[in-house]
């Protein structure tokens, strides 16, 4: 489906720089960005700074969808294929950007893929004991998925800003300095906060976390070498878990005295009530943790940024492990 809406948005676009009658096509002199998901246009607002009215910044999915849904738009593409700079994850969820690069009007363009980025340090998903596999429909291959939640790792977010910061300043040299020390700033934030994480955890009573839920959140938990037990894998499409699943989750809260059972944000918490009510005390909190999926344009306006975010994460974090 993506292919074919990839395919009608392309010749729509090249018809469009064959007339000359589209007006998305003019420089306005600014730095043009283009952003897939909200971790990434945070990150890219925090560098420019006060050099921000200079650029034009987009995020695709500023209405909230997340990106394994996401759907791109005739005006998403044309974005895309003029821009300065693209920034997108590079997982599975993003295949439909191979198109969108190659139609690019741009050929200056700088591209930045945060999973290239990270190189070795990107993990691949994980089928854990307990959880509920993807039916034979969604799971027709052998082949074991990349994990593409990379944003959710504070220390994977200091590399990405130290390359997004070279490459801003290579497609705006002029303001080089400036991007340079946001981004020092900006890492010191990041640095201080995962400090704060790791006395966290080592303070802690409890080093597990039980999510009755899909589970995006294994870059966090493997950097403060956090356990975990979950629903379903990372990008799982399924929304049913199995009654075995909830019987081996119910029993792992029961077996480490948790106090709590985790869900992620815009979950319904059908599953971790059910969860909970197949534990012996049956009074569990359901606590959420953020994984930045879900987040609009009026969250953004409200103040809502990566690191706010993640400080949340932390409290949850130190409610769910003492």
């Amino acid at each position: 489906m993506k292919k074919f809406v990839l395919l009608t948005i392309t010749v729509c676009m090249l018809l469009s720089v064959l007339c000359g009658c589209s007006s998305n096509y003019s420089d306005n002199g600014k730095l043009e960005i283009v952003t897939t998901i909200f971790p990434e246009y945070d990150w890219v607002s925090s560098i420019l700074g006060e050099k921000a009215a200079n650029a034009e910044l987009k995020l695709l999915t500023e209405n909230g969808v997340d990106m394994h849904s996401y759907q791109p738009s005739t005006d998403d593409v044309l974005a895309i294929s003029k821009c300065d700079v693209f920034v997108y994850v590079g997982g599975e969820s993003d295949t439909w950007t191979k198109d969108a690069l190659k139609n690019s009007v741009n050929k200056d363009m700088k591209v930045i893929n945060l999973m290239e980025v990270l190189g070795q340090a990107v993990k691949e998903e994980e089928l854990k004991e307990g959880m509920t596999e993807e039916s034979s429909e969604e799971n027709n291959s052998d082949e074991k998925e990349t994990d593409e939640h990379v944003w959710m790792s504070l220390k994977n977010a200091e590399i990405i800003c130290k390359e997004l910061c070279k490459v801003l300043s290579e497609a705006d040299s002029e303001n080089k300095a400036v991007y340079e020390k946001n981004t020092e700033k900006y890492i010191e934030q990041l640095t201080a906060l995962d400090k704060k994480y790791e006395d966290t955890v080592k303070s802690a009573k409890h080093n597990t976390l039980v999510f009755a839920d899909r589970f995006p959140f294994r870059y966090l938990t493997d950097d403060y070498s956090l356990d975990y037990f979950a629903a379903f894998p990372g990008c799982s499409a399924e929304t049913e878990a199995s009654f075995k699943t909830i019987s081996f989750l119910s029993g792992k809260v029961d077996e480490l005295k948790l106090g709590s059972v985790m869900t992620i944000d815009g979950s319904d918490q059908k599953i971790a009530q059910t969860v909970r009510d197949n534990t012996k005390a049956k009074n569990q909190k359901i606590l959420s943790l953020d994984s930045m999926q879900s987040v609009n344009k009026d969250d953004i306006s409200q103040g809502t940024n990566y690191i706010s975010v993640m400080e949340k994460n932390l409290d949850v974090l130190k409610e769910a492990l003492n």
